[in-house]
């Protein structure tokens, strides 16, 4: 029997990025790699269909259409795994609440449902554990928008709210709590393109490659356990990047003097560690996982429901 709260399906939230998959609880690298033969090492392994999976090991590249592989079919599962693991749960009928970018929503959000639904059961292990899940359906949101769905009531007068993720950058103007749909924007500015800003100085100027852990940790905080030399070029060219980003907001008529900005998403530590604000006229929440909340949280209520699962 599939496990439902109040005969009602599990909702689950994924925001399905470039560089990372977020649920509400758990956050992990979109790399994919599959083999015919189970492989040696397999600790976040997903078994599907006679084809192993090894689910985290590299971020996946940039694309336009995540659906022209199924590679975000399988991401799907392992997050869906991660989240029934959590709920103790291994038989469930689940409702998928995602998101695209969101100047993309419109022309895509059938077929990325119909690409989600593409089985309507899947039966499949992650980590030694094996699921059996069931489809209820799905709602696709907008990115960056869903992370403010709960605090709408916070945004008087003009605001521009900033999505940065691994690949793209997605500009919304929300005025007095309202979104203006004629006032949407996607860029390609992300986390991923300053990573590769970042190793191209570094190896002009060192003439070294520097492991990419060692530049996300520097973007996410701002410091690294490196040679000072490394890590003021890391620093460098970040602020450079980030400098780019906020003259593109500006091209946007983004004006501090007259609206606020609320920056959300992984790259959201970008603004945060190298650009130069103002805190009381920019928001930052450096909540990874709160667009996928957020989706729970619409899904829940396109559903008729209160409260989370």
């Amino acid at each position: 029997m599939n496990y439902t709260m109040n005969n009602k399906p599990v909702i689950i939230g994924i925001d399905h990025g470039y560089g990372n998959i977020k649920t509400a609880h758990t956050c992990f690298k979109t790399g994919v790699t599959v083999y015919d033969k189970e492989p040696t090492f397999k600790s976040d392994m997903l078994a599907y269909e006679g084809r192993y999976y090894i689910i985290g090991d590299e971020h996946k590249e940039f694309t336009a259409d995540k659906m022209n592989d199924q590679d975000y079919y399988i991401l799907t599962l392992a997050a869906i795994a991660r989240e029934l693991n959590i709920r103790g749960l291994i038989n469930a009928e689940v409702f998928l609440a995602v998101g695209l970018p969101l100047t993309w929503v419109s022309e895509q959000k059938d077929s990325f449902k119909a690409y989600l639904l593409q089985n309507k059961e899947a039966s499949f292990s992650f980590r030694g554990k094996s699921y059996r899940v069931t489809f209820a359906g799905a709602a696709v949101f907008p990115q960056g928008f869903s992370a403010v769905a709960d605090r709408l009531r916070e945004f008087k007068g003009v605001n521009m709210l900033c999505d940065i993720g691994n690949g793209t950058m997605n500009v919304m103007y929300i005025n007095n709590g309202k979104p203006v749909a004629s006032r949407c924007f996607t860029e390609k500015l992300g986390t991923q393109q300053c990573m590769i800003a970042v190793r191209e100085k570094l190896m002009q100027r060192f003439g070294v490659a520097v492991d990419d852990t060692v530049i996300e940790t520097v973007l996410r905080f701002g410091e690294a356990d490196i040679g000072q030399q490394y890590l003021d070029a890391i620093r460098e060219s970040a602020a450079e990047y980030v400098a780019g980003i906020m003259r593109r907001l500006r091209e946007h008529e983004y004006n501090p003097e007259l609206m606020k900005l609320y920056v959300v998403g992984g790259g959201s530590c970008l603004i945060k560690n190298f650009a130069e604000y103002d805190p009381a006229r920019v928001t930052i929440n450096d909540d990874i996982c709160a667009t996928a909340k957020g989706y729970e949280l619409l899904a829940s209520g396109s559903l008729g429901r209160t409260g989370g699962v």
